[in-house]
């Protein structure tokens, strides 16, 4: 259901309770908490993904039976501890969050405050001050980061654009959420979050008439529209038009690159985007850009501020070090622009190329060049290199927890992720379970179920594929079959004989 359904739904229910809550993922949005005013006391959500187990009723409601007149506040606390403690016991490694919003407060003290941001935000763009907009936003704690749904902590948005306007935001919203717990790793989570579009800009469209629909001021839709109309433009020119795909850089495509791009050049790949060129640039089509009539530069304006804020192509080329080993030299102004850098593997099996996934492994020389990774290991399972994705990395009062994700097939039958697990007691890492990937568009909803690997379960591991065609190959099976018999062990190991072609993909 969508939000406007969930509003017309208890809007037709006729009843205002003391509390609703979600067992159920992603749902500690401010979007959702500004629409549940009517009806309820206090929300009782997640922020990120649940864990399959859900709450643990048992306590709580033993504990309201023994005394009904509980404080609602009381209820939720002991809902949130139960859950999260419960987790802690049967599935460690998977995130867990959960809080408790006052929603009268709520409704009374952020709107206001989250127009007044929104405005700010805006006016960040209008200034030509994206890079700090867009620096704020890929700090900040974002939730399902594998479905691309761009949610993110508010409290930390709204801290890390270091406004007056978003100080104001974050003291009322951390006093309107009451009581809020994660698991052991999970930071940077307060308890609410909110829709900011990065990675995938085909949902404003979608979220502005969802806000609309729920009766949200029209402030944050201006905001969004403003912040993805200059986001996308970007992307589409410092990309020419061409949706993101290593396949480029394995051919030899990108050979030879020598000169940065003109803002001549720049200004006609704006011109025929915003003709309506998309080409299906990032699931974009003429059903899903009106947001880009939310444009606040003019066409003008935003080609001089792609032109001053862009990566150099011409300059990521690899010189060879007096020691051997290859650098990446970049001027400091360029670098202040790279948000994140992550390595990405290739093995050539005589077939073509298998894609071993990204990792945010880099290193820099004392000179702060960027020395390429030659080694040819990678994250195996049982001595068999697999497809690994990171996904996250925290570091919680000095104890740092990394999580990565492994495509496959589970019992012949379903796709999934492995969810791989470093921490302080796994320094060498475990598989903390399979969750549901949902395939082909069969739904936009994110699997709450975790899936405990059993003995005798079996594990076909999956990857991309590009053929020497340059063909991309869906669900390409890795090595092997896999039969799982007691815990998997986590290894780096040599990826075998074939030609190993590493790539750098700069944010």
């Amino acid at each position: 259901m969508s939000l406007a359904g969930l509003n017309q739904a208890l809007q037709g229910g006729g009843v205002k309770f003391d509390f609703i809550g979600f067992d159920t993922c992603l749902l500690a949005t401010t979007e959702n908490a500004l629409m549940l005013n009517k009806y309820a006391d206090y929300m009782v959500a997640s922020e990120e993904t649940e864990p399959g187990i859900g709450w643990y009723y048992t306590n709580w409601l033993t504990q309201l039976s023994r005394n009904t007149s509980m404080d609602t506040l009381d209820i939720g606390k002991n809902i949130i501890d139960d859950f999260v403690d419960q987790c802690a016991r049967q599935c460690p490694g998977q995130a867990a969050t959960l809080s408790i919003t006052d929603l009268a407060e709520l409704s009374h003290t952020v709107p206001a405050k989250l127009a007044e941001f929104s405005k700010s935000v805006t006016q960040l763009v209008k200034d030509k001050n994206y890079q700090q907009v867009s620096t704020a936003r890929g700090n900040t704690r974002e939730f399902a980061r594998t479905n691309r749904i761009d949610q993110v902590d508010l409290i930390h948005l709204v801290e890390n654009m270091n406004t007056d306007a978003g100080k104001a935001l974050s003291s009322a919203l951390q006093s309107a959420i009451k009581y809020n717990r994660t698991s052991r790793g999970m930071t940077n989570a307060y308890g609410l979050s909110i829709y900011f579009p990065s990675r995938r800009s085909s949902y404003v469209d979608s979220a502005v008439n969802t806000y609309n629909a729920i009766g949200m001021d029209s402030a944050y839709s201006d905001c969004i529209k403003a912040c993805a109309s200059i986001q996308t433009a970007g992307q589409y020119v410092g990309s020419g038009g061409q949706s993101s795909s290593p396949i480029g850089s394995l051919f030899g495509d990108y050979a030879g690159q020598s000169s940065d791009m003109s803002t001549e050049l720049m200004g006609q790949l704006l011109s025929s985007f915003l003709g309506g060129d998309y080409s299906s640039f990032n699931g974009l089509s003429g059903s899903n850009t009106g947001f880009l009539s939310g444009r606040v530069l003019s066409d003008e304006e935003t080609i001089e501020y792609l032109s001053d804020h862009h990566l150099d192509a011409s300059l990521l080329k690899w010189t060879q070090a007096n020691d051997g080993s290859f650098v990446m030299d970049l001027p400091n102004e360029q670098w202040n622009m790279v948000n994140s850098l992550d390595m990405n593997m290739f093995y050539d099996d005589g077939e073509g190329y298998v894609d071993l996934g990204m990792d945010n492994i880099y290193s820099f020389d004392d000179d702060g060049r960027l020395v390429a990774d030659t080694e040819r290991n990678w994250l195996s399972i049982n001595g068999q290199p697999v497809a690994y994705y990171h996904l996250d990395t925290t570091e919680d009062e000095g104890n740092v927890t990394i999580t990565g994700r492994v495509p496959a097939i589970l019992n012949g039958e379903e796709y999934v992720n492995l969810l791989i697990v470093f921490d302080q007691d796994h320094h060498y890492g475990y598989v903390a379970g399979a969750v549901t990937d949902y395939q082909d568009g069969e739904t936009e909803t994110v699997a709450k179920s975790m899936t405990a690997l059993e003995d005798g379960d079996t594990l076909d591991f999956v990857c991309d594929f590009y053929d020497y065609e340059q063909n991309y190959v869906d669900s390409y099976m890795l090595g092997d079959q896999m039969t799982v018999s007691g815990d998997m062990e986590i290894s780096n190991t040599d990826v075998g004989d074939g030609q190993v072609v590493i790539t750098y993909c700069f944010t």
